[in-house]
């Protein structure tokens, strides 16, 4: 079984590193949240329940990460500011730009809004989970994910009509 979840995992890679620069915006504790998190789904392999949703179960497992990472870091106040990243690629041409620009405008409502709302967007427009499994992961009632996603839709469209 661990050899089957190590692959399930490798697949599962892209998604997790996406939410948990969700999560923290920065790059690298996003990578060490994932590698944290695929260290203790190996480990725990088997407390997942075949049959049930592998990557909502593994998107769990990085929150609680999360989570724990702020408990620390509260004492310990290690801090990094995305605003700092300035690594562009690409192409140089308008449209690329343009596109760089209005993703960073939908960026910086999305990072505006509270957390909660912020991580269930993701997970239920981003990661397609069920709002259940997005209420799972994030250990609420199904109702409160989709008040919160309703929230997050109507500040998003507020904010991108108003830009």
């Amino acid at each position: 079984m661990p050899a089957a979840i190590g692959q399930e995992l490798v697949a599962l890679l892209p998604r997790l590193r996406r939410f948990a620069l969700v999560l923290c915006r920065s790059p690298s504790l996003a990578d060490d949240l994932v590698q944290s998190a695929c260290e203790r789904a190996l480990a725990n392999a088997d407390s997942w329940t075949p049959g049930t949703r592998f990557d909502a179960w593994v998107f769990r497992i990085l929150r609680n990460n999360w989570i724990d990472h702020l408990r620390r870091s509260r004492t310990e106040g290690m801090k990094e500011d995305v605003a700092t990243q300035t690594e562009i690629v690409g192409d140089a041409g308008e449209e690329p730009i343009l596109n760089k620009l209005l993703l960073a405008e939908v960026q910086r409502i999305i990072d505006a809004m509270p957390p909660e709302q912020r991580e269930v967007l993701l997970l239920v427009c981003v990661e397609d989970l069920a709002y259940r499994e997005a209420a799972e992961v994030l250990g609420v009632p199904i109702g409160t994910v989709m008040s919160r996603l309703a929230r997050a839709r109507k500040r998003l469209v507020e904010m991108t009509a108003a830009a």
